[in-house]
């Protein structure tokens, strides 16, 4: 399986962004998604999760209530939705799959990783 995260860019603080995951080789339909994301210097962090049929959702403590993941049921593509955007939401995004329909927010979990997409908010 291969993971593309896409949809990240500049923006001022206060504003939104949807962030994209898409699969190729391989359909994502039973398997739980989540975004991570990694600011300079810091470690990976886990942002929000989603399972096979998007019925099931975890979030960070630091994005609920501004963040919102979706999919459709069985479906491969999945996104974030970000509003209210910070400063400190700065960092490159990362979409990974789960073996299973995991919502775990351990990195662990997730075997299946993108090449992240950098999200900048400015104030």
């Amino acid at each position: 399986v291969q993971l593309q995260a896409s949809g990240g860019g500049l923006v001022q603080a206060g504003g939104s962004l949807r962030l994209t995951c898409t699969a190729s080789r391989r359909p994502l339909s039973n398997n739980g998604v989540g975004w991570f994301r990694q600011a300079p210097g810091k470690e990976r962090e886990f942002v929000a999760s989603i399972n096979w049929s998007g019925g099931s959702t975890t979030y960070a403590d630091s994005v609920k209530g501004r963040f919102t993941i979706s999919r459709e049921r069985g479906q491969s593509t999945v996104y974030l939705q970000m509003d209210s955007l910070k400063p400190e939401d700065t960092a490159v995004y990362y979409c990974a799959a789960g073996r299973g329909s995991t919502t775990s927010t351990r990195i662990e979990a997730y075997i299946y990783w993108g090449q992240g997409t950098q999200v900048t908010v400015s104030s």
